[in-house]
């Protein structure tokens, strides 16, 4: 097979800080996230794409909480590092798609910072990676805004 298809997804409840790390780029907000690391949830959906397109599990597997090495962890190294593992393997992302959701922080304004950071991070072109968002018209945790979540999806070529 010489393409492989990933998804991934994520969620992070919104606790005490100043900022919201999404897709790399560092967003001025009324609260944080809890997490372990720095709570990227756009990264963490697609560093979980890119692992599931190869059956290598998960984040959680890669940086377990438990390890306090990832304590406060900037998700581009975790997201350069899976790169990495399906580098090893001879893969490589094709085009990678990832979608927000959240009432706020407004992510438009941010996603062109987004696409870069991760196309620099991946070694690809910016227009193979997509960034957009979405709200959840008020309903669940997201539109209460508890917290923010992520899904992405990716495509592996390989090498």
């Amino acid at each position: 097979m010489s393409v492989r298809i990933g998804q991934g997804c994520d969620v992070h409840a919104f606790g005490e800080g100043d900022h919201v790390m999404v897709g790399g780029v560092r967003i001025a907000h009324d609260r944080g996230v809890l997490a372990h690391s720095d709570g990227d949830v756009a990264l963490h959906a697609l560093c979980d794409a890119m692992l599931g397109a190869l059956a290598l599990g998960d984040i959680g597997v890669h940086f377990p909480p438990s390890d306090d090495r990832w304590k406060g962890a900037d998700s581009r190294v975790l997201l350069r590092h899976c790169n990495q593992l399906l580098a090893a393997r001879g893969w490589r992302v094709g085009n990678a798609d990832v979608t927000v959701v959240c009432e706020r922080p407004k992510i438009g304004p941010h996603a062109g910072a987004m696409r870069a950071c991760i196309a620099d991070d991946l070694g690809i072109a910016v227009e193979d990676v997509s960034v957009k968002a979405t709200t959840s018209e008020k309903l669940g945790f997201t539109g209460r805004e508890e917290g923010i979540a992520a899904q992405a999806a990716c495509l592996l070529v390989r090498v």
